[in-house]
């Protein structure tokens, strides 16, 4: 049986205490802004989750949206502090012998610069004496650069730079894209939009940075010390990112778990997209986690949300998490092995009382049916079995066949009010979405499904889905709205290497195009001493790192940067070139470019 709302602890205000405690000063006003004036971060947005929960939002969500918006520098114990609430992710800076070292530096450098000048405001002019990164995504290092220039040490994960990369270079304008979704960027901050991204309130909107480590750890236990504050690393890759790690300072007692292990659920295969994540792992890294620090640590911190103090609460609170991930995916396996699919574990699982009963185990970020689906995937992936699954028509295709079955679109339609009468909303957005894409002109199609969509989003109580189905609603009733961003950071592209770079190349081939293309290039990077040949032939770029003798189409001999100018399509001068210089305006010519605003729920 499944708990209700009311079957929640909700007399229980110890997250609010926690989330409270050690509580400093606010960043007053909330509001971080570029040189220039545009608005990066506004937490004086949210103020409107000081009163109590209204008919727009479900309140799990907006208890969590109230813990979340709590804003400002916050003591986690002696010479360890924190910036909440200045983005989507802490700041977290320890104080060493000379200056402090800060633990992961936020998204984007104004939000950083700004939370280390409140930090400094009550804690004096310290600098900034080393830099830990504890995960490859971008919320974990993205503001580096204001923090500091570099010239400091860099610590971070063993693979991070490779991962940092390329999860923000390959498939980055499509992540990009789809995160005005999940993170309802396009949405007003009010009770019936933004209410939070479960994580934190919001992603910030201003630059992202990158510094590359110093030195990356390679094993669990590894030690560091930087400006007298000594560090113990465990790595946790694929708990959530490749690279990864959890971070133990044994000199102030203190556990930073990264994202490992917060206060809700976090998402194996977040619905902007990314790798599949491994349950299993994080299960069994949390259980490392309690054999090697629990009985060691008297607070546990993270990179999102607020810490946990005393050791048999924190011991407590890693069980919890450790269970839940640990059940989620033992139970996803026992079922899909009895030929269950996995919209039908999604469906059916239910998480044990005893976890049920306790609020982190909710999802205001990752959602237990999301989750699941994300184990069948990582072991069975996207087909269920069933052969009418195997070669389906493609959405639009589909749409029109259905719609025809069904009688036209003003029957689908009508259809779709009995569902809503009957309170299905589930299916009533199955059908108008139907008619939507078979049909994008029929208004009442779209007006009906944005009143679906609406209802769906402001009954949820994941941050989330909230955003999607909102912004959803939005997209319909205004139009696109495009993403902030679609080319990757200039310290993202800098920090590719020689391959990624040509990866990054062979992904924008168009195919067909490029049918009837023959050309190859030798490469000379004259600043890195290597050579590398790229051949196009049947569509495909293909790069040799080692390549044979025959002369190629064209030679270049040229630095890193100057590559990247020139398959930007910029003019570069000092490239010394042999051959046909035809060639490469051949290639630049089949190279596509992404779409930051395609359509998500119109066909």
């Amino acid at each position: 049986m499944r708990l209700g709302m009311a079957d929640l602890p909700w007399h229980d205000m110890g997250d609010f205490e926690d989330a409270d405690r050690g509580f400093v000063a606010k960043l007053s006003p909330a509001v971080i802004k570029t040189l220039d004036g545009r608005v990066v971060w506004d937490g004086d947005a949210y103020d409107f989750l000081r009163e109590g929960c209204p008919d727009t939002a479900q309140p799990g969500l907006w208890r969590q949206g109230q813990l979340c918006a709590r804003q400002g520098l916050y003591e986690v114990t002696d010479g360890v502090y924190q910036v909440r609430g200045l983005d989507v992710s802490n700041m977290t800076l320890v104080e060493g012998e000379h200056g402090v070292v800060v633990i992961d530096p936020l998204l984007s450098t104004e939000c950083a610069a700004a939370a280390l000048k409140l930090y400094r405001a009550h804690r004096g002019p310290r600098p900034v004496t080393g830099v830990v990164y504890t995960r490859s995504h971008a919320d974990h290092f993205g503001g580096v650069r204001g923090v500091t220039d570099g010239g400091v040490p860099v610590l971070a994960p063993r693979g991070f730079m490779e991962h940092a990369v390329v999860d923000n270079v390959y498939a980055g304008p499509a992540r990009t894209r789809r995160g005005v979704y999940l993170y309802g960027a396009a949405l007003p901050h009010s009770p019936e939009g933004r209410i939070g991204a479960g994580l934190g309130m919001a992603v910030s909107r201003g630059t992202m940075s990158l510094i590359e480590p110093t030195a990356e750890i390679q094993r669990t236990g590894e030690e560091a010390t930087v400006d007298g504050v000594t560090m113990v690393f465990q790595l946790t890759p694929d708990a959530e990112t490749p690279a990864d790690a959890n971070v133990f300072l044994p000199g102030h007692r203190a556990l930073c778990l990264s994202g490992n292990a917060t206060r809700g659920r976090h998402g194996m295969l977040p619905a902007c997209g990314g790798a599949v994540r491994d349950a299993r792992a994080s299960a069994r890294y949390l259980t490392e986690a309690i054999a090697l620090f629990a009985d060691r640590a008297d607070v546990a911190l993270a990179s999102h949300h607020w810490p946990t103090w005393g050791r048999d609460r924190v011991e407590r609170f890693l069980s919890q998490q450790r269970d839940l991930y640990a059940y989620l995916h033992d139970q996803t396996l026992r079922l899909l092995n009895k030929g269950f699919t996995g919209a039908e574990i999604a469906e059916a699982l239910r998480l044990p009382p005893a976890l049920e009963h306790v609020w982190q185990a909710h999802g205001c970020s990752g959602s237990l049916s999301h989750n699941v689906l994300a184990v069948y995937q990582r072991y069975l992936g996207w087909f269920d079995g069933n052969p009418a699954h195997l070669w389906e028509h493609p959405p639009k295709e589909s749409a029109v066949r259905y719609v025809a079955c069904l009688g036209g679109g003003a029957a689908v339609v009508e259809l779709a009010r009995r569902y809503v009468r009957e309170g299905d909303l589930r299916f009533a957005a199955q059908l108008l979405n139907h008619a939507v894409f078979a049909d994008e002109g029929n208004k009442e199609a779209r007006d009906l499904l944005v009143e679906v969509y609406t209802r769906l989003g402001r009954g949820s109580r994941n941050a989330t889905w909230r955003n999607v189905y909102l912004t959803g609603a939005l997209e319909l009733s205004d139009g696109i709205v495009p993403a902030d961003v679609d080319q990757p950071p200039a310290d993202f592209l800098a920090a590719l290497s020689v391959e990624q770079i040509f990866d990054s190349i062979a992904i924008r081939v168009d195919g067909p195009r490029a049918w009837n293309e023959r050309l190859s290039i030798d490469w000379h990077l004259t600043d890195l001493g290597e050579r590398r040949r790229t051949t196009l032939a049947n569509g495909v770029l293909i790069q040799e790192a080692e390549p044979r003798d025959e002369t190629a189409d064209l030679t270049l001999r040229l630095t890193k940067a100057q590559l990247v100018g020139l398959l930007s399509g910029k003019g570069v001068e000092g490239v010394e070139r042999e051959g046909d210089t035809g060639v490469l305006r051949r290639l630049v010519s089949v190279l596509d470019h992404p779409v930051p605003d395609f359509a998500v729920v119109t066909a």
